[in-house]
This record gives structure tokens, C-alpha cells and sequence, in this order.
């Protein structure tokens, strides 16, 4: 067997005051994986837990995303998370913060024939 590519997810997550890209890339996850319910695996006659997710996260200053953190939302299964430049950062009228946007793909992968 291979793993395959079975579902992808897409998201987006903010932080409205706080600038926190950690904080828009979990919110991003969470809004692609919390809107459906999978049940692929059960179909494919394997396990919940035996899914493979690859994160992909779109966010200004990727490299402050604590990547343990956005692994954490995944309900089931193991993963990666990569990072890279993407989203948006919107500056108040005043100049004092930002609302960070992020976008978040989760790329399903199950080992099946």
C-alpha cells in the first residue's frame, strides 16, 4: 500500500488585536478541520488515528508560528506543519496593532491501495 492524498481542508483563522501569528494559524486549522467530519478512514476500513496530516500555514512572519501548538488541533491521526509567508496584517487607523490573518490547508493522507 501508498499513502494517498485523500481530502483537503482549507481555513482561515485571526487574531484581531493581538498580532499573534500562532494565534491566527491555530484558529486557521481549527476553522478547516472543525467544519466537517471525516469518515474516510472508517471507510477505507482503517483506523481514525492512522491519518497523516500535512499542515500548511500561510501567515506574516511564519517564523513565529509555534508549530506544537497548530499540531496540537488535530483531532486524530499524526502530521506535519509547515509555515511560510502568506496572509495579511491589517494596521489600525491609530497605527497601534495589527489584525493578522492567516490561511491554513490541511492535505489528508491515508495508506491505502
Amino acid at each position: 500500500m501508498a499513502m494517498k492524498r485523500v481530502v483537503l481542508e482549507i481555513g482561515m483563522g485571526t487574531d484581531i488585536r493581538g498580532s499573534d501569528p500562532t494565534k491566527a494559524a491555530v484558529r486557521a486549522l481549527r476553522d478547516a478541520l472543525w467544519h466537517n467530519s471525516l469518515s474516510i478512514a472508517d471507510a477505507a476500513g482503517l483506523h481514525v488515528d492512522s491519518m497523516f496530516v500535512e499542515v500548511l500555514i500561510g501567515v506574516p512572519r511564519p517564523h513565529l508560528v509555534d508549530k506544537a501548538q497548530v499540531l496540537a488541533v488535530l483531532p486524530h491521526g499524526t502530521g506535519t506543519v509547515e509555515c511560510v509567508e502568506g496572509g495579511l496584517e491589517i494596521p489600525n487607523d491609530a497605527g497601534t496593532s495589527t489584525t493578522m490573518i492567516a490561511n491554513a490547508a490541511a492535505i489528508v493522507h491515508l495508506d491505502i491501495a
